[in-house]
């Protein structure tokens, strides 16, 4: 079997540059190769031929990595940054050029001209939503960027209880993620350093009404591990995960306190519970 042959300086660059993104910022952000192997729907060992330079960096994983870094695709590739922009607007041009073409018609030929490096199943998803009747095609790889000062931030599947406590999952999975305006959470008082702290949690139970319902999304803190004031904390607590005000009960206790009245206080140990983070908002426009 031959050798693969290896890449050229300037896309090895790409690639190292993409790992280097990759490095320093996924420990903030949460991230693993395995999750952004799910979210471009490829192997994780296709992952690691990325960004250790096995393979060229294309449209489809750039566009991921880009989103889930919180970075444009030009900060660690010009070039496929430049394919992206001409993908978009090739189909702005098409649309002007053919008032009497379909969407899919329209979207059919972009892909043969510049859409070689999608994947098959990425085809086939435009042209499905190409063919939908209202006629709007949502293009997954021309988000990239920020829009405005709007970032993303992802929303895991960890089911805070807030009510007896819930088992934690071990690997919490990530659901739609959210697009919010940094500035907008902070003229609203939200008050936090960095977006790429903040992560959206659910809750689950009543203990917590009215300040939070039944599977309402939670604004958190990720980087808040320890009592940083009275306030409601994600925490565990005998291997099990809540949502609760905690208060400092002299130097070894919380009250742990419930919204809903119907529900008592109680005192836990400090050595006993662990924070996770501080909940900043209620995802129903209810402050905390």
């Amino acid at each position: 079997m031959s050798k693969k042959k290896e890449l050229s300086p300037e896309l090895k660059a790409e690639c190292d540059a993409a790992k280097a993104l990759f490095v320093s910022k996924k420990n903030a952000l949460g991230l693993t190769q395995a999750s952004l192997a799910e979210a471009a729907d490829i192997s994780a060992a296709a992952v690691a031929m990325y960004l250790n330079g096995t393979n060229p960096l294309n449209v489809k994983f750039a566009a991921v990595l880009a989103r889930l870094l919180d970075v444009p695709v030009e900060k660690f590739s010009k070039r496929l940054a430049k394919e992206i922009s001409g993908l978009t607007s090739s189909a702005e041009r098409a649309t002007a050029s053919a008032p009497g073409a379909t969407a899919s018609d329209i979207v059919r030929q972009m892909l043969e001209k510049q859409g070689k490096s999608l994947s098959e199943a990425a085809r086939q998803r435009l042209l499905a939503a190409a063919e939908e009747p209202s006629n709007v095609i949502t293009v997954e790889f021309s988000r990239p960027g920020q829009v405005g000062d709007e970032v993303w931030i992802a929303h895991y599947d960890v089911r805070a209880a807030m009510g007896g406590g819930q088992i934690p999952h071990e690997y919490p999975e990530m659901l739609q993620d959210i697009r919010v305006s940094p500035k907008h959470l902070r003229e609203m008082g939200v008050t936090f350093k960095e977006h790429f702290h903040l992560k959206m949690i659910t809750g689950w139970g009543q203990s917590m009404a009215p300040t939070i319902k039944d599977r309402d999304p939670l604004l958190v803190d990720i980087t808040i591990r320890e009592f940083t004031g009275d306030g409601i904390y994600l925490f565990s607590h005998d291997e099990m995960l809540y949502v609760k005000r905690l208060q400092k009960k002299g130097k070894d206790r919380f009250k742990m306190i419930s919204d809903n009245k119907h529900h008592d206080p109680e005192d836990i140990r400090v050595e006993d519970t662990h924070i996770l983070a501080r909940v900043l908002y209620v995802w129903n426009g209810q402050p905390v």
